[in-house]
């Protein structure tokens, strides 16, 4: 188990991250704090070590996408939750950017991710694929064709890298 200095670093750096990766899959403020919790009790009980902490942000990501997959797939869970949902939680984007954020979060999930983890989280398509199990190639062809979804959804071209 770690010490509780280390839990505090790293709820303190990482858990807005966290908290946005699975408000983004669960849209749901209840969902998110519950999955949020598990992310870091499965930190906290983790036996591995961790290269750096880039390795360290990027285990968080997977495990809080992988956990926030976990619980949408749940039998209690099998519902779709509308977009209604999001007004429940304080926006913390800008209200011109609710129509982008609306459109990522209606893209199917492989899209969703690599969307949200390049131009959310800046990572470029060699970390995201490491962070996904994906190739570098699949995650520029998912990049492309989630930027060409969500030209349709929007009606333009303003998504630009």
């Amino acid at each position: 188990m770690r010490s509780e200095a280390e839990i505090n670093r790293v709820v303190d750096e990482y858990a807005d991250m966290v908290k946005r990766v699975c408000f983004y899959h669960l849209k749901n403020k209840a969902d998110t704090e519950d999955v949020f919790q598990n992310v870091f009790l499965k930190y906290m009980t983790y036996e591995g070590s961790f290269a750096d902490r880039e390795h360290e942000k990027a285990w968080l990501l997977r495990v809080a996408i992988n956990a926030s997959k976990d619980y949408l797939r749940s039998f209690f869970r099998r519902n779709v939750v509308s977009f209604e949902a999001l007004h429940e939680v304080e926006a913390e984007e800008a209200e011109e950017h609710r129509e982008v954020l609306e459109a990522v979060l209606s893209l199917p999930v492989k899209y969703k991710d690599t969307i949200y983890l390049h131009y959310y989280e800046g990572y470029s398509a060699a970390e995201i694929g490491r962070i996904l199990g994906k190739k570098e190639n699949t995650v520029y062809s998912l990049l492309f064709r989630g930027r060409e979804m969500l030209k349709e959804k929007l009606g333009g071209d303003g998504i630009d890298e």
